[in-house]
């Protein structure tokens, strides 16, 4: 896909460089996001959390055991959640089910010789808190990035936005009074063990989350060599004329004196709005738009797709032909809706004899 000579991506930028056009290249970002998340290992907290775990679902005794003893107790959750590193959202997942399962897990432990001595140290308890908050955040960002007819654009905010909250997150946990209320669980944490100075490993988590803005920053260089591209196509009437390029500023200047323009861009999506302009009037900046708009900011829908055929190409259906899969893929990815009042009126017999 990505080979430098041979790859699909390279193929592709050498055709259009053929064509008098340059094309640009983009990690998806999406699993960029991804890989920005395992920056944060935090191994200490996660090996003592997952051996924890596999211990109590590995063995179908101990694991109706456990879950009887949640039912017993009238527990918030009745089960424990795998961790695959594959999924997207598992990491967090797991955490946040075993941080509100950490007094029962304890409990259940000690039943069964195996006691957990990681639950009654504040320091371990205050960093399985913070990881918990942190992946939830990233989880947040992870969902927000995901969906269908997401241009690059909506995307790229979305990470601007968690960049700016990274930042938030530092001079808060920075200060002599530490301010964690975007941190619940490593807040709860903090007042359970007032007497142990836990404040004093905010600057420690402020630095992890210095480190991990870096690791954003460094990773999704491509899109930022191209922000000003971004805010030119999603704002074109906040941009002013003389940082645009030369051969987009008299037809920008045209497009921020035209009212109607500027009621419209208002109105309707991006994509409607820069189908509607004047070819002639307009060429440069319908050019850009669809530079901006053939941008494939994330894989969501290859994954998508893939997931969907997995999901119906199984063991079961012996007879699926490539044809019939081809054609339930198509229904399932493109947006189209049938009009069934017009087949059905086309259709003289609704139960025709065999």
């Amino acid at each position: 896909m990505v080979g430098e000579r041979s790859g699909l991506s390279t193929l592709i930028c050498n055709k259009v460089i053929e064509e008098g056009g340059k094309a640009i290249k983009l990690h998806c970002i999406i699993h960029q996001q991804v890989l920005c998340a395992k920056h944060l290992k935090y191994d200490h907290v996660m090996k003592p959390v997952l051996k924890t775990i596999n211990f109590i679902r590995s063995k179908a005794l101990c694991h109706r055991q456990f879950k009887q003893f949640l039912l017993d107790i009238q527990a918030e959750y009745e089960d424990v959640l795998y961790h695959n590193d594959v999924r997207w959202l598992s990491r967090g997942s797991a955490l946040q089910r075993f941080y509100s399962l950490r007094k029962e897990i304890g409990e259940f432990l000690e039943t069964k010789g195996q006691p957990m001595r990681e639950l009654s140290d504040p320091i371990w308890l205050a960093d399985l808190g913070f990881l918990v908050d942190i992946t939830k955040h990233l989880n947040v960002l992870n969902t927000s990035l995901q969906g269908k007819d997401a241009a690059v654009n909506q995307l790229y905010s979305h990470l601007k936005a968690f960049g700016t909250k990274l930042q938030l997150f530092i001079r808060q946990l920075s200060q002599t009074q530490p301010n964690t209320i975007h941190f619940s669980a490593l807040q709860e944490i903090m007042n359970s063990f007032p007497q142990d100075n836990i404040s004093a490993q905010t600057s420690r988590y402020a630095a992890d989350i210095a480190s991990l803005a870096g690791e954003f920053k460094r990773r999704f260089q491509d899109f930022a060599a191209i922000e000003k591209e971004i805010s030119l196509f999603s704002s074109p009437f906040s941009v002013d004329p003389d940082d645009a390029p030369d051969q987009l500023q008299l037809e920008l200047i045209e497009l921020h004196c035209d009212s109607e323009l500027r009621s419209r861009h208002q109105q309707l999506s991006l994509v409607n709005f820069y189908r509607q302009l004047d070819k002639s009037r307009f060429q440069e900046i319908r050019t850009l738009a669809k530079k901006m708009l053939s941008l494939f900011g994330s894989t969501y829908m290859c994954e998508k797709t893939f997931s969907a055929m997995n999901f119906n190409k199984n063991r079961v259906r012996t007879r699926l032909s490539d044809s019939h899969l081809r054609d339930i893929l198509r229904i399932k990815t493109i947006a189209f809706e049938p009009d069934l009042a017009y087949v059905l009126q086309s259709r003289s017999q609704f139960h025709p004899s065999h």
